[in-house]
């Protein structure tokens, strides 16, 4: 359906929209609860250069608590069925660790599931990629979400998310999930410190041993808050630079709530990246 975009992955840097149907998540919660406003807003990333739109229900911000299956499919169906209606070429992945949110999504229309637990926290989730055939984004994180920036501490941050994210491979593959379907995520900011998550992005390359596309969220995120005091309504010029410091170490998605801006940014990127450009 969507996942035709995937294909240019290596040739340029495609942009996943952030399309929080939340209450609660940290950026822009409360502001896209109704299907209206989701596929409005929907529209707008796409219009600004959306490869990827990446629709989630239940905040996975630090400290927040689980949603309740009923709930999140209350949030997150009803908007991929809408914005599949008024979208139908474009790629639609959606931010789920339960896998009946995923099954149900995927028949509503979704391409691409997003596992912020790389497939750990249900163990019926891997199951259903395998049988979708879907791509899936395995992402690192430690604990929980409630939990995980409850002093995380590693020996070398990049080499631990290195041999994870290698064990969540095989373990995917070995579910039946093909590996040219797999997409890492590092997990900027998911149990992670400041200087944990510069780290990552200092040394993004080294996740090029895995073999797979690498997705980048850097986002607005608290580390560019403590790097410069500002809230996180005012966090684009810091965002833009974290997005082209990774595009320039490797990352081949970026998920971003600011789209038309980061945009422009990545034209410069992939110039330097890929030789495009005049």
């Amino acid at each position: 359906m969507g996942t035709q975009v995937l294909s240019e992955i290596g040739k340029r840097t495609l942009i996943m929209g952030i399309l929080n149907v939340t209450p609660d998540s940290f950026s822009d919660g409360g502001r896209y609860t109704t299907v209206e406003a989701a596929v409005a807003h929907a529209e707008r990333l796409v219009a600004e250069g959306a490869d990827v739109l990446d629709i989630g229900g239940e905040s996975t911000r630090p400290g927040a608590d689980p949603v309740p299956l009923d709930e999140e499919l209350r949030r997150v169906i009803p908007v991929v069925k809408a914005v599949r209606r008024a979208l139908p070429e474009v790629c639609i992945s959606v931010d789920t660790y339960k896998a009946r949110v995923a099954q149900e999504a995927l028949e509503a229309g979704a391409d691409v599931i997003n596992d912020v637990s790389a497939l750990r926290f249900d163990p019926e989730m891997a199951s259903v990629v395998a049988r979708a055939g879907a791509p899936v984004v395995l992402m690192h994180m430690k604990g929980t979400p409630k939990t995980m920036q409850q002093n995380p501490t590693y020996q070398d941050v990049v080499r631990e998310i290195l041999e994870f994210l290698e064990e969540r491979i095989a373990f995917a593959v070995s579910e039946g999930i093909a590996q040219e379907r797999i997409i890492v995520d590092p997990g900027i900011g998911f149990g992670k410190r400041p200087e944990h998550n510069t780290q990552i992005l200092q040394r993004l390359g080294e996740l090029r041993e895995l073999g797979r596309p690498i997705l980048l969220g850097t986002s607005r995120k608290s580390f560019l808050g403590a790097l410069t005091k500002r809230p996180v309504e005012e966090r684009l010029e810091e965002t833009i630079a974290s997005v082209v410091v990774g595009v320039l170490h490797g990352a081949d998605i970026v998920r971003v709530h600011d789209v038309a801006p980061l945009k422009h940014a990545l034209a410069v990127a992939d110039a330097v990246r890929y030789g495009s450009g005049a």
